[in-house]
């Protein structure tokens, strides 16, 4: 995969690029690279497992480029080996613009937020109804239309990767007869426009204060209401009721000077695609985070419990008796759930080692963090004398320290985490991640990550500090209690 991202850069820019630097992935497969050329340039390198999922991509965004819709350019693509290169649009999302507008600015939700919402929900009518006559819907992955058999899958993956690992319970043969009766009032709204898929606030990119948009390989043929639900009700934004409303109506406005609009009508089937999409959101809540074990997919469902509960306070769409009585339920156990970091407010910094050879860690910080490469520094587990030790021990460190690379890595790293710590607390977030991997996991990234522990804990006395190691420790006295406590007595 690097070697076809290599060639496809050779290709476009005549030279294999002067440094590639991967990108940390939402909850997908596909992995993203930035490939920076010798003159700064940068083109962003993708590589996606599925063939299916790529061709979508591929096609529809040549099909939005060709009417002029925001959408990166897509430079060179070797199908066969699933890469692509595309236009960099930068790393700002709009949930990210979002969040540092309500950093500066206060409030619930800012004027210069709304402007920004503004601007992306008059280019969505453009997608639903310029894109539904320029796109392939041949390439559609998996289904061409978000008809009885989509809405069913949706429905199923909410009631499998939540409820079931949530442990809500349920009646079976009630809840399909609810799952029955939301279809059918979901089919009866028009669906001739092209359906986004998953219109929410991290697949759209602000740059130079502009919205661009990716993220539409599930696109399909499907209902206006949809899209606008999607983004509108996107969890972790938490806009606010009137927000919402005022969202909409400048929607319906923008839409509104595309075709005519019954907005009664529109209004009518608007709830139902508002619960679905929010029922599938937390099926894939559940799915990343009991099931894949990614912890922060489960901090959205906090602020889904809620709209779920002003869902039942306004009225659900049709009749759902079941499913009332589970959104009940989930509202009382989680909607009053804190939707930061753990013990209430506060940054809550989490310091890991681990051994590449078992894989990266699991994703353990809410709002993101770094993973440092310790295996340019020398390993003392190659070393007889030290292979029985580990980086807590007095012999380790003392051969670690000694050595001239260390001191500009520790810079480094100290550097850019104590950057990323006072942002942090000053926009209020609850988690850092910070992760240290060597070959084994024992010496050189167990030695880091205690000591970056001991620097934050002593420097930031107002945040927490958490270390764990992932591999299992070999202990020569037996006692980690022992050698635990004499090492932070001495280590640098």
């Amino acid at each position: 995969m690097h070697e076809a991202l290599l060639r496809l850069h050779r290709q476009v820019r005549g030279e294999r690029p002067a440094a590639v630097v991967s990108i940390a992935g939402d909850g997908s497969q596909r992995t993203y690279h930035r490939l920076i050329a010798a003159d700064g340039s940068t083109l962003i390198g993708a590589f996606g497992p599925d063939p299916d999922e790529n061709r979508a991509f591929l096609s529809f965004t040549r099909a939005f480029r060709g009417i002029g819709l925001p959408v990166p350019a897509i430079h060179a693509a070797d199908e066969a080996a699933g890469v692509w290169l595309e236009d960099d649009l930068g790393e700002t999302t709009l949930f990210a613009a979002l969040d540092e507008a309500r950093s500066r600015e206060g409030g619930a939700f800012p004027a210069s937020a709304v402007d920004l919402y503004r601007r992306v929900l008059e280019i969505l009518p453009r997608f639903q109804i310029e894109g539904d006559a320029a796109v392939d819907y041949a390439v559609a992955h998996p289904r061409a239309a978000f008809d009885r058999q989509s809405i069913l899958w949706d429905l199923n993956y909410f009631k499998y990767h939540f409820l079931k690992l949530a442990h809500v319970p349920f009646h079976e043969t009630r809840l399909e007869r609810d799952f029955d009766a939301l279809t059918e009032s979901l089919l009866a709204a028009p669906r001739d426009f092209f359906l986004y898929r998953d219109f929410q606030s991290r697949n759209v990119m602000v740059r130079a204060g502009e919205p661009w948009f990716i993220d539409y390989q599930g696109g399909r043929r499907g209902a206006l209401q949809y899209d606008v639900a999607s983004l509108l009700y996107d969890a972790k934004a938490d806009l606010p009721e009137t927000v919402r409303e005022e969202l909409l109506g400048c929607y319906l406005d923008a839409l509104e000077r595309k075709l005519p609009v019954d907005r009664d009508a529109f209004r009518l089937h608007y709830p139902g695609y508002v619960l679905v999409r929010i029922l599938q959101a937390m099926g894939a809540y559940g799915y990343r985070g009991f099931y894949e074990r990614k912890p922060r997919f489960l901090q959205s469902v906090p602020y889904a419990a809620a709209n779920l509960r002003r869902l039942l306070q306004s009225g659900l769409p049709v009749e759902l008796p079941e499913l009332a009585r589970m959104f009940e339920r989930i509202a009382e156990e989680w909607g009053a759930s804190p939707a930061s970091g753990e013990d209430g407010a506060g940054l809550t910094v989490q310091v890991h080692s681990f051994s590449f050879r078992r894989g990266y860690p699991e994703d353990v910080g809410g709002h993101g963090g770094f993973v440092f490469d310790c295996r340019a520094l020398p390993n003392p587990g190659r070393i007889e004398e030290y292979r029985a030790s580990t980086g807590r021990g007095r012999d380790v460190a003392d051969f670690l320290e000694a050595e001239p690379d260390l001191r500009p890595f520790w810079d480094h790293v100290r550097a850019l985490v104590e950057a990323q710590v006072e942002v942090f607390r000053a926009r209020g977030f609850s988690s850092l991640a910070v992760a240290f991997g060597c070959t084994g996991g024992q010496h050189r990234s167990v030695y880091l990550a205690e000591k970056l522990a001991r620097h934050l804990g002593s420097r930031y006395p107002d945040i927490k500090v958490r270390v764990a190691h992932r591999e299992e420790p070999y202990w020569p006295s037996g006692d980690a209690a022992a050698e635990a406590t004499a090492a932070t007595t001495w280590m640098p």
